[in-house]
């Protein structure tokens, strides 16, 4: 039974390497290429965590909420106060959101680049 592969566009282990490629190499570029992956979906979903928790009116002096915001402060410094909006909300989504949906196009832009060489 072949395993449904996770990500379309991405080559599953069964499929033979490409032209003039060695199999080990191509093993190693589509481990580099699932770490990059996980990389930016970890760092989107905090992003979209300290979102959520924002909007939900999360309690700020609780730990996890002051690590998730940390966190997201961190991801998401090089892109603060690009938006300026009246509403406290839709300012948060924003400056939060355009840094994830940026990791998430070049995280997985990047791989599906690895998979494909």
């Amino acid at each position: 039974m072949n395993s449904a592969d996770p990500v379309s566009g991405y080559q599953t282990h069964e499929q033979p390497p490409g032209p003039g490629r060695p199999a080990r190499s191509e093993g190693t570029a589509r481990r580099v290429a699932l770490a990059i992956c996980t990389i930016a979906d970890i760092a989107a979903g905090l992003l979209g965590l300290w979102i959520a928790l924002y909007l939900l009116d999360a309690n700020q002096a609780n730990p996890f909420v002051e690590f998730v915001h940390g966190m997201a402060d961190w991801l998401s410094g090089w892109a603060q106060d690009i938006f300026t909006m009246d509403t406290e909300g839709l300012r948060v989504v924003l400056n939060y959101g355009l840094p994830a949906v940026i990791y998430l196009l070049i995280g997985h832009g990047i791989a599906a680049r690895l998979n494909r060489v």
